[in-house]
């Protein structure tokens, strides 16, 4: 953990030297100040996680100087050193939102057990805008990792309905991301700084069901020893993702109907209902058009949560966006297993592009973990990953089209995972830059499709490219 530093504020030097000394042995930061004006200025300075101040300085008032202080940063633990007979004051200080105070003359155990109760809270609150910041860096649509039009368009409907609060149905085949994608509307929703609260139907025993989306009170059963939240109270004022939504039971689909519609609950054993705001987010891998023609899901429910529709689809279908979540998990996967793994040999981003993926991104996670547990070199090669058979929902094409198709879509992709840097793109391929070169012309692909490169390398690759390799 970083230092963590400290602003001491006492117009007695020889305290603020005593205390100065304990607090750099306690492994803190230190800075002093003897006036209340010094430390202001400290503060406009540096940011600090804890302020340490007497109440009586020369001249000033230690309640200004704590205010002023909070005004600067807002949130920081204050400390008030106190003589016996200004407790009081000292009183009036935290009701002016100072932490705490210490009565003089105090001992290291006083100092330290306040400090720590002090920067607890600190810690606790920096830790809160620590996941916040992660969440938003994880699910924000600008982070999110695809590039495929498929996936694009998808984002674009995304931005449309996140931050209303229509129902959506997430629809497509098992490990496709749907818990994801989820989260991402709820991230960019008005609703993000509410919870986000998920259930598996496929989970839940259907005697369990109305107690676990709606709770109950005590003595509603036999077991009902005390009362329960439901999930609709837990995900009020934000989102519930209710996944594998066509296995609920269909003695329950009515009663989710009902709380969806009237935005109202009632748990169960209790007579009064009580209103929730909740949006719903539904996921599904089956049919459910099929399920509703065939009397295992209530068509009202099914227009219900499918307000707003959404396909996310199969990575089979969107395969440009393949090497960057193999690059994304392969950082993820190195962090987890401590190991030193730069990337993928060419055979291997080869191997991972045609394989059909059947089990989705899930499965290319599952396999990128896999082979960087296994690895042994700082390169992952086509031996540590699944070998690649031939879907029989993928006709065989011609040799020169099936090769030439490959090609383009490698060198596309090398272009993004490189960040359409020509010169590390030809390395990572194994080839001259010139040559490199001259297949993108081959098949009209530009560095500009990605992030760009300057014009300066363009025009030296085009003189280039028409050297032999002898003039090379």
């Amino acid at each position: 953990m970083d230092q963590e530093h400290i602003l001491v504020v006492d117009d007695d030097e020889g305290l603020l030297h005593l205390v100065k000394m304990r607090l750099s042995a306690m492994g803190f930061s230190v800075t002093s100040a003897t006036t209340g004006q010094e430390a202001v200025g400290e503060a406009k300075k540096k940011m600090f996680d804890l302020a340490i101040t007497d109440l009586r300085l020369r001249g000033e008032d230690g309640l200004d100087v704590t205010e002023e202080l909070l005004r600067i940063h807002p949130g920081l633990p204050v400390i008030i050193l106190t003589a016996h007979g200004s407790i009081p004051n000292a009183v009036e200080a935290m009701q002016r939102g100072a932490f705490g105070y210490l009565t003089k003359p105090f001992d290291d155990k006083e100092l330290k057990a306040t400090i720590e109760k002090a920067l607890s809270q600190q810690r606790m609150s920096r830790e809160i805008k620590r996941l916040k910041s992660l969440v938003k860096e994880l699910y924000g649509l600008e982070n999110v990792v695809a590039r495929s039009p498929a996936m694009q368009r998808l984002f674009q409907q995304v931005a449309q309905v996140a931050d209303s609060d229509a129902t959506i149905l997430l629809f497509g085949e098992t490990g496709t991301g749907k818990e994801v994608m989820a989260r991402v509307i709820h991230t960019n929703s008005r609703r993000s700084k509410g919870p986000f609260v998920a259930l598996n139907c496929a989970a839940i025993p259907e005697t369990l069901f109305e107690s676990e989306l709606f709770g109950h009170v005590k003595g509603a059963f036999t077991s009902a020893h005390g009362s329960k939240r439901g999930l609709f109270q837990m995900a009020n004022g934000g989102t519930l993702f209710l996944d594998e939504i066509g296995e609920m039971p269909l003695s329950m689909q009515v009663k989710l109907l009902r709380a969806v519609q009237e935005r109202e609950i009632r748990e169960v054993g209790s007579e009064t209902t009580s209103k929730v705001d909740v949006r719903i987010i539904a996921a599904t891998n089956k049919d459910l058009g099929e399920a509703v023609k065939n009397g295992s899901f209530r068509n009202d429910l099914y227009y219900r949560i499918s307000v707003v529709p959404l396909f996310i689809p199969p990575l089979r279908d969107r395969r440009d966006d393949i090497p960057l979540l193999a690059q994304h998990f392969l950082k993820l996967s190195v962090q987890r297993a401590n190991k030193e793994v730069k990337g993928f040999t060419p055979a291997a981003l080869h191997r991972l592009i045609v394989n059909p993926w059947h089990g989705n991104v899930r499965e290319l996670e599952n396999a990128v973990e896999k082979a960087v547990v296994m690895s042994r070199q700082d390169m992952l090669t086509p031996d540590l990953l699944p070998s690649v058979g031939v879907s029989p929902e993928t006709p065989l094409k011609p040799l020169t089209e099936a090769k030439e198709e490959f090609e383009r879509t490698y060198l596309k992709n090398v272009l993004q995972l490189t960040g359409g840097n020509i010169s590390r793109a030809a390395q990572f391929a194994g080839r001259y830059r010139a040559d490199f070169y001259k297949m993108l012309r081959k098949y009209g692909l530009h560095p500009s499709m990605t992030k760009g490169k300057p014009d300066a390398e363009l025009e030296e690759l085009e003189d280039e490219a028409d050297l032999t390799e002898a003039e090379r």
